[in-house]
């Protein structure tokens, strides 16, 4: 019987937080992230015997954890958590308030009520720590610190019975239980790396490995390689060509998985899936057995586009390319190679979080068995591989993502048709292994480099990488051998994937500025390592202007007229808006639709406007509105509702209002109410009587319930299609409407 094999593989990585010279930790996320994932993504597979997955851990991050694991490494994030609150500064106070809500509001605030309180109080000054520090007195700075930490504490930590005592406490920690939290936290870090080694020792798991600091390999190999992938691509003044760095950092990354996991890793995922003829020929020459990267790349390489249908299915031509092993070979190197179906990887990462995790993990279950089916019909064996990260993800599901995985692996362990398997394992039992005689170079983002390389940002960077590697090369031999070698180091370390990551139009995150300073301060340490003056550009910042999502709260009660016509600009002034940040954060792939939200109250109706990036989606889908309103200090809304839009060929086809707590819809395109609207043109508005939402603007109120009255509204939008959450406004969050007059309103 022909075989189905599912390949998953998590990719565990976060940027070199650590300053060389001074020993300090600029940002706490390898800390954070280890606390959170990376221990029990390993430990739930001891539930599941029979699925086997492979773990890609990045070598810096297992230096970074090490150092953690030891308590000799230091960030100030920590540092502001574990110190009392009477010896904090003023500054410190202050960054407590700007950096220690730093977590996913819905997910890991809002978990914790007493958090939610603290973070909401925080918000309402502004998002100013200045403004927000006469609000807090030092028992809510005490409890900030805890909870702050608790957030990130993994859901195998939180069943600690120390730990449970203290969440179901919830508010006014003391010092001694402070302490404790910070001490428990080191311990716990101790267990990731071991937790690791043993599931590899049984079997449960494969180790692969990724270049030391993460570096874009044939971008370090030549960074004209750019322009291969992308014909007239902007290139640096410089041209970068060190592919000795590219061998030393994939063999220090080998090593290193020897020397503290036990085992040589027989594989590697390149930084972010990047390979060439050039780098499988180098890790060829080490030793490498396999690498992985993304389906775009083979694509580009076979001269065709792995194009889907509606469900997202290949066509069975399709399907019998991208399902099976690659043996690349030609004069330079021999690889096996696998290709990710980055369409249901993306699921996963951007997609499942916004559903039931019984149906997410159906769903993906299903999926997997029908994109193999052609393969499976035919005799042949199928592997379906899946990567993506294997952090940045969980925050947006509820508890970790834990649930959605044990449904999810259960269901593979259930299943006498698949097998889940490690890469090796994989590449042990196939059949029938497809040739590969050359490789486009490129990326798992669109096959090409051009997040990293091409943009002003970008190019600069590398003229700075390429400035401070030719003085490294003209002056290392005059230095002392301590010298060369801290010198070298910030150049491998400068060489790394993340700084360009987070420089150019594409992402970034609310440490933009730490990292540009960080990336700038490894380049600098090379010159000051070797005894120079580093040069006058490098104090100042690569990055320029960020985009940011923006935040306006409703000014003036609005009457729009609700025709889905944006040109009416004026019918909306007075309105919240809420406006997206399309750049993706950490994580790369996201499908945006979604462009702006615009909302607000007058004395009888609450008012809605969505605006698409272009304009409405060429396809069939749904749009959702969850509407609620709550009193203050309540624990749950006062009133629930959804509105349910269905879309199809541009033209709103049927709409229902509706609340959990009725069976039947308050309202339906089929029998409309008289103060209910819903249009669809160049944006999507809708109009509802606030009555349904048993709330009316506190000094028109005449609804006679009971109290407490509601104060406020908030409003969520989400963009639907076969059945999935595909995009939504806000990405975290609410919008939030107050309930007063509109005297009120206009003083905000």
């Amino acid at each position: 019987m022909p075989a189905l094999r599912v390949i998953i593989l998590w990719h565990q990585h976060q940027p070199f937080y650590k300053d060389l010279v001074t020993g300090e930790y600029r940002l706490p996320w390898v800390r954070l992230h280890a606390l959170k994932d990376y221990y029990g993504m390993v430990k739930l597979l001891d539930e599941f015997p029979n699925v086997h997955q492979t773990f890609n851990l990045v070598p810096s991050l297992i230096t970074q954890i090490q150092d953690y694991a030891a308590g000799t490494a230091e960030d100030p994030f920590l540092r502001v958590a574990a110190k009392p609150v009477k010896e904090l500064t003023r500054p410190e106070l202050h960054f407590a308030l700007r950096y220690l809500f730093q977590a996913n509001p819905v997910n890991m605030i809002a978990r914790y009520p007493r958090y939610q309180e603290l973070w909401e109080r925080f918000r309402s000054t502004g998002d100013s720590a200045e403004r927000a520090e006469k609000y807090f007195q030092l028992q809510d700075f005490t409890d900030l610190q805890v909870l702050s930490q608790l957030a990130w504490f993994d859901e195998f930590f939180l069943d600690d019975p120390e730990v449970a005592t203290l969440i179901k406490k919830g508010r006014g920690y003391s010092v001694e239980e402070q302490r404790f939290v910070i001490s428990r936290e080191l311990e716990l870090l101790a267990k990731v790396l071991p937790a690791h080694a043993e599931a590899a020792q049984r079997g449960s798991i494969e180790i692969s490995t990724s270049a030391f600091y993460h570096p874009i390999l044939p971008l370090v190999c030549d960074s004209n390689i750019g322009a291969a992938s992308t014909p007239g691509l902007p290139l640096p003044h410089n041209r970068f060509r060190h592919p000795e760095d590219a061998r030393e950092q994939l063999l220090r990354g080998l090593d290193l998985h020897q020397q503290v996991l036990g085992t040589r890793p027989q594989g590697v995922w390149p930084s972010e899936g990047s390979v060439s003829e050039e780098v499988l020929a180098i890790a060829q020459n080490l030793g490498v057995k396999w690498m992985a990267t993304d389906e775009e790349v083979l694509g580009r390489s076979l001269g065709t586009a792995f194009s889907r249908d509606g469900n997202g299915r290949l066509a069975v031509e399709l399907a019998e390319k991208l399902y099976t092993i690659y043996h690349f070979e030609n004069h330079q190197a021999e690889m096996n190679l696998i290709f990710r179906d980055h369409v249901i990887s993306d699921l996963i990462g951007f997609v499942y979080a916004g559903m039931a995790p019984t149906d997410a993990a159906s769903h993906l279950i299903h999926n997997i068995k029908q994109a193999a089916q052609p393969m499976l019909a035919q005799g042949r064996d199928a592997v379906v591989p899946i990567i993506l990260d294997g952090e940045n993800a969980w925050e947006y599901y509820p508890r970790s993502g834990r649930e959605f995985l044990r449904r999810f692996y259960d269901g593979l362990q259930r299943d006498p048709g698949i097998e889940a398997v490690t890469v090796s394992e994989a590449i042990a039992r196939h059949r029938n292994f497809e040739q590969l005689t050359s490789l486009v170079p490129g990326s798992w983002i669109h096959a090409n480099f051009n997040v990293w390389i091409g943009a002003p940002e970008d190019n600069r960077a590398w003229d700075y990488l390429y400035h401070a590697r030719n003085f490294y090369s003209q002056n290392a031999a005059r230095a002392t051998e301590g010298q060369r070698k801290l010198a070298f180091e910030e150049i491998l370390i400068a060489e790394g994937s993340d700084w360009n990551w987070w420089y150019g139009p594409e992402h970034h995150s609310a440490n933009d500025r730490e990292f540009d300073e960080l990336y700038r301060k490894h380049l600098s340490n090379v010159y000051q390592a070797l005894g120079s003056r580093p040069p006058d550009y490098l104090a100042q910042p690569i990055i320029g202007g960020a985009a940011r999502p923006s935040v306006l709260p409703q000014t003036a009660y609005i009457h729009p007229r609700i025709t889905g016509d944006m040109v009416r600009y004026f019918e909306w002034m007075g309105a919240a808006v809420y406006t997206a940040d399309k750049r993706a954060g950490a994580m790369h792939g996201k499908s945006f639709f979604l462009d702006a939200v615009h909302a607000g109250i007058d004395e009888n109706h609450v008012y809605g406007r969505l605006d698409f990036i272009e304009k409405p989606p060429d396809i069939e889908f749904e749009l959702v509105v969850n509407l609620e309103s709550w009193a203050e200090e309540a624990q749950r809304p006062r009133r629930a509702l959804r509105l349910d839009v269905a879309v199809e060929d541009g033209k709103v086809t049927a709409w229902k209002v509706s609340s959990p707590e009725e069976d039947k819809p308050i309202a339906a395109s089929s029998a409309p109410a008289v103060d209910v609207a819903v249009a669809l043109f160049r944006n999507f508005e809708f109009k509802l009587p606030l009555e349904w939402l048993l709330a009316l603007p506190v000094a028109q109120s005449t609804i006679k319930v009971a109290t407490p009255v509601a104060t406020r509204l908030r409003l969520r939008f989400s963009l639907w299609h076969n059945g999935l959450p595909v995009d939504a406004l806000p990405v975290e969050g609410w919008v939030e409407l107050q309930l007063v007059s509109e005297e009120e309103l206009s003083s905000v």
